[in-house]
């Protein structure tokens, strides 16, 4: 299991999304990103530090 914190990349948030692959966190982000955030897209600086800032869990 693969976990990313969304405070690692956005200040105060405290969404956390799981994912067997990091191709799974990474789209479980880019849905948390949408919803939490109203990010339509997410730019190809956020997706590295997104891959950055995951770990085992």
């Amino acid at each position: 299991m693969k976990t990313f914190a969304c405070g690692a990349v956005v200040d105060g948030c405290d969404g956390v999304v799981t994912g067997e692959t990091e191709d799974e966190v990474l789209s479980a982000a880019a849905a948390h990103a949408a919803s939490a955030h109203g990010m339509t897209e997410v730019p190809d600086e956020v997706v590295t530090a997104i891959r950055a800032g995951i770990t085992d869990a």
